[in-house]
């Protein structure tokens, strides 16, 4: 008699069980982890061209937006009951209590960036997927090694229809945030040698 070996499946844990799980321990205090599609993803390590960008990039933001918008770095953005990823940087609708009242929502999101040194693969077929399920109008992948800017727009059935490639000499404009411009040399700027696939300083 044959017998049936049923297909593994792994588990799809929810937002609430993946805070239970935080809440009790499981995950060590410097773990960089985030919630897709129920899965826990461990995210790329941070290297010298990805924190850098992120700061350049967070003070830009901060100083152009103001009053407008909450620039939020490396933090969580709960998009369903079973994904909640950490982008590297969200500008949220500005809110009197800073969302102290309950965690913002896609609708809240203006623009959301992913800086992708190692993980530029990942940002685009697994992140902009699941920004456009959520409606995430405007999406951003700071390209470090090509130094080009990735605008991904319209998005419709999972997908973005409108995609543009922006490079130094061209100017960003968030979609969302109308009188906001940064020039893409000024988000990309790096020394003078630029940096190896380590994220060193190459040579001069």
């Amino acid at each position: 008699m044959d017998i049936g070996v049923s297909e593994s499946k792994p588990h799809r844990f929810t937002v609430a069980e993946y805070y239970r799980m935080t809440e009790a321990g499981l995950f060590a205090e410097n773990s960089r982890v985030e919630l897709i599609r129920g899965e826990i993803i461990d995210m790329a390590a941070i290297g010298t061209p990805h924190f850098v960008t992120v700061n350049r990039l967070t003070r830009l933001l901060v100083l152009a937006v103001g009053d407008r918008g909450i620039v939020s770095v490396q933090n969580p953005l709960r998009l369903d009951d079973s994904s909640e990823p950490e982008p590297d940087i969200v500008v949220f609708k500005a809110q009197a209590d800073e969302y102290e009242s309950g965690p913002p929502t896609p609708d809240d999101a203006l623009l959301v960036i992913e800086v992708a040194d190692t993980s530029l693969a990942y940002d685009r077929s697994v992140k902009a997927p699941l920004y456009a399920e959520s409606g995430i109008a405007d999406y951003w992948i700071v390209n470090v090694q090509d130094r080009t800017v990735e605008v991904y727009r319209t998005p419709a059935g999972g997908r973005y229809a409108d995609v543009r490639t922006a490079r130094p000499g061209d100017m960003l404009t968030p979609l969302l945030l109308p009188g906001v411009a940064l020039p893409v040399a000024d988000v990309l700027r790096q020394s003078a040698g630029g940096w190896d696939r380590a994220g060193l300083p190459g040579p001069a």
